[in-house]
């Protein structure tokens, strides 16, 4: 009878155990590029907060939102913004154990957005997806040379997808004749529902910058209370593409009014509000990381140089030096 019970014992902990644990999921940093290449040191930051993915972010260049010249992979740009780094640093995180989410995107000059990109006719149209598709087949071969583990074939990109759906469809088919890995695609947070081509993709990829809550210090039960209409149609559309959806960028600046526009990256803002940042970061967390439709998501945005960055009167994005960073680990090391 001991010897049975012992074994009934070890049963009920072994079931115990395996109810308690956490599916994983993608558990990211946005990995800002840089002018030099990266290390294992830069790398060990990202494994101190149990990380195990990391975006890498070549880019191109636009000079205005209506030319249709991308400039890439130049002299000009820094290391980490290249060909060259972007496998470099894809190579160094592999070699630390970190998965990669590869991202090339484009940047327009002084920082107009990239989803109001739309030409005026149609010898430009044409020039800017031929311009896009060696961008984005540059990267796609780096991406199958690493065996990246998931390729973003855009960021942000409303106007052009929804002008252009065809090129959009044909690119996919083109993408995976190189890239044999996952594909995903980074929709701004009101563009996500209108992205024609997610059952082409292998995640509904979405950059999650929703409004929240209108608090000056939101808490954690406000903006889950924001988050319930959002999350009901994000629900809906990954049940009904039959696809998991993965947050390509999530986070927020460490300021007052945080959760209110959190696509906003101008300076205007700069009173320093920790509080805010964390819990709206924990809200975040505890409304999508247990759901089983969800992948996971990439925090924005996160440097090499950790030593020098972030801290407790940076007002920025960056989680580094803060105390959302420990709520990082913490969250990232259950799942």
């Amino acid at each position: 009878m001991r010897g049975l019970f012992l074994k009934l014992s070890c049963l009920l902990l072994v079931a115990c155990a395996a109810t308690s644990k956490k599916v994983e999921k993608i558990n990211g940093v946005s990995f800002v590029a840089s002018r030099e290449a990266i290390n294992a040191t830069h790398i060990k930051p990202v494994l101190n907060v149990n990380a195990n993915y990391a975006t890498i972010m070549p880019f191109g260049f636009i000079r205005d939102l209506k030319n249709p010249d991308l400039q890439f992979n130049s002299d000009r740009q820094w290391f980490g913004e290249t060909r060259q780094g972007a496998k470099q640093y894809i190579e160094a995180l592999h070699g630390q154990g970190i998965k990669v989410m590869l991202k090339p995107q484009i940047w327009v000059w002084h920082g107009e957005y990239t989803g109001f990109i739309k030409m005026d006719n149609e010898a430009h149209w044409k020039q800017l997806e031929d311009g896009y598709t060696k961008f984005i087949m540059t990267f796609a071969e780096v991406a199958q040379e690493t065996q990246c583990d998931i390729l973003c074939i855009g960021t942000e990109l409303e106007q052009f997808v929804a002008h252009r759906p065809q090129y959009w469809s044909e690119l996919i088919k083109k993408i995976k004749t190189v890239y044999k890995g996952q594909l995903t695609y980074a929709a701004n947070w009101d563009e996500f529902k209108r992205t024609p081509f997610w059952k082409d993709l292998d995640f509904i990829g979405i950059d999650a910058y929703f409004p929240v809550s209108a608090a000056k210090t939101p808490s954690v039960e406000a903006c889950k209370k924001g988050w319930v209409p959002h999350k009901a149609t994000i629900k809906e559309l990954a049940l009904k593409e039959n696809r998991p959806v993965l947050f390509t960028e999530f986070g927020y600046r460490s300021v007052d009014y945080t959760g209110k526009e959190p696509w906003v990256s101008d300076r205007n803002l700069q009173s320093v509000n920790l509080e805010g940042q964390t819990n709206a970061t924990q809200a975040l967390f505890e409304m999508f990381w247990d759901e089983p439709w969800f992948a996971g998501g990439f925090i924005w945005k996160w440097f090499h140089n950790h030593d020098k960055v972030g801290g407790v009167d940076n007002f920025m994005f960056t989680p580094q030096n803060k105390p959302v960073e420990q709520l990082l680990k913490s969250h990232y090391g259950v799942y």
